[in-house]
């Protein structure tokens, strides 16, 4: 008996998710991502092309760009997989372990895509705030080892997450909300309670993309402060520039994600169309 219940509720596959109502417009959409693919990859590609040939631009600054860029690119082999098989080829089935794996990585790289955009913070404040100290603070080797701590920091966080649901039992009807495997939408499936990691979950996400994000909110209060004492309108307006696009960056890559993760836990009521157009601007951002 204990056989039969542990194969009614431990399934071999979950069920990933398109566009609900809308499944015979799937192949527009595939066309679509394609060619956001596409875009992202060629880019992401071009970025580490001419880091790599330009020695002008072997600066922290660039540095810092390139390792997002390969971050970005490790985001996009993560999720191509699914969400162009399910929109291409209707291929909805996912397994129990290639879902895991995939939200191992795709929440590792997300982690380290915030701590970057920590650092490139930080790369700003030192030069605007603190110049005549910059080349000596961010030096390679610095930079190397300050690169595999946050790598290691993501490794270690998410690491045991696969391991904590992979113990539980799931419900016969396991639909995911979207087209590739996050956490807090794989553990809604648990047929069991899921207090303890719901809280473990958040709490994660806090102490990671949420810390960052404060660190990175009190760089910019800093360089927003010494910006304003420069007398020189027009040093003043290039200072705020140099800052601008990685403000915007930051933006729109943490909120999303970190919207989307509390939306998942206290958000209850809302449709599953709403869901997913948050879990597919998520998506986009991601590119």
């Amino acid at each position: 008996m204990s056989a039969v219940n542990d194969t009614k509720f431990t399934p071999a596959v979950f069920l990933l998710t398109g566009i609900p109502g809308q499944e015979d417009i799937h192949l527009w959409f595939s066309v679509l991502f394609c060619f956001m693919y596409a875009i992202s990859i060629v880019g992401n590609s071009v970025i580490l092309f001419i880091k790599k040939t330009d020695p002008i631009l072997h600066e922290p600054m660039y540095i810092f760009l390139s390792m997002l860029a390969i971050t970005d690119l490790g985001l996009l082999i993560a999720t191509m997989p699914t969400i162009l098989g399910l929109f291409l080829f209707n291929s909805r089935e996912i397994s129990l372990d290639a879902c895991f794996a995939q939200m191992f990585f795709i929440h590792s790289l997300q982690i380290i895509e915030s701590s970057l955009l920590l650092l490139m913070a930080f790369d700003c404040f030192l030069a605007i705030c603190n110049m005549l100290r910059y080349a000596s603070i961010l030096i390679l080797p610095r930079i190397a080892k300050m690169g595999l701590v946050f790598v290691l920091r993501a490794v270690a966080v998410i690491f045991q997450l696969p391991f904590l649901l992979k113990r539980f039992r799931f419900f016969s009807a396991n639909i995911l909300s979207h087209s590739y495997c996050l956490h807090q939408d794989v553990m809604k499936l648990v047929c069991s309670d899921i207090t303890v990691n719901n809280i473990y979950g958040l709490f994660l996400t806090v102490i990671t993309v949420g810390l960052d994000s404060l660190f990175i909110f009190l760089f910019y209060v800093m360089i927003l402060k010494a910006v304003l004492s420069i007398t020189s309108p027009t040093t003043c307006f290039r200072a705020l520039n140099t800052c601008l696009s990685h403000l915007c960056a930051v933006l729109l890559l943490c909120m999303p994600e970190f919207s989307l993760s509390v939306m998942h836990r206290f958000w209850k009521s809302s449709s599953p169309c709403f869901k997913l157009s948050w879990a597919t601007s998520t998506c986009w951002f991601l590119l």
